[in-house]
C-alpha cells in the first residue's frame, strides 16, 4: 500500500486524478447507456393508439369535438351552480338556526 502511495506523488497523482475524472463519467454513461430497452422498460407505460387522443382534422370532426367540449363544460357549470346553491342554502339555514337559538336564549 505504501509503495502505491509513494508512486502517486506529483505528476503521477495528477495523471491518476485526470484519468479518474475522465473515465468515471464515461463509464457511468456506458453502464446506463447500453441495453436501455431491457433495463429501464416498464410494461404498458406508453398508451396505445386506441388509448391516445385522436386529433380531429375535418371540419365536421372539429365541430363535433367542439360541441362535445361545450356540452361537458355546460354539465360542469350546472353541477357547480347546483353545489353553490346547495352550500348557500345550508349557510342560510345555519344562520337562521343560530338566530332562532339566540332569540330563544335571550327570552
Amino acid at each position: 500500500m505504501s509503495s502505491v502511495l509513494q508512486r502517486l506523488r506529483g505528476g503521477n497523482l495528477e495523471v491518476f486524478k485526470f484519468g479518474t475524472y475522465v473515465l468515471f463519467p464515461i463509464g457511468w454513461m456506458y453502464y446506463f447507456g447500453t441495453n436501455l430497452d431491457e433495463r429501464f422498460s416498464v410494461k404498458d407505460f406508453w398508451p396505445t393508439a386506441e388509448q391516445s387522443h385522436k386529433i380531429p382534422l375535418d371540419k365536421e370532426e372539429i365541430d363535433q369535438e367542439l360541441a362535445r367540449m361545450r356540452m361537458v363544460d355546460a354539465v360542469r357549470r350546472e353541477k357547480r351552480h347546483r353545489l353553490e346553491a346547495q352550500a348557500q342554502a345550508q349557510a342560510e339555514a345555519q344562520l337562521q338556526a343560530q338566530s332562532q337559538t339566540q332569540t330563544a336564549e335571550s327570552s
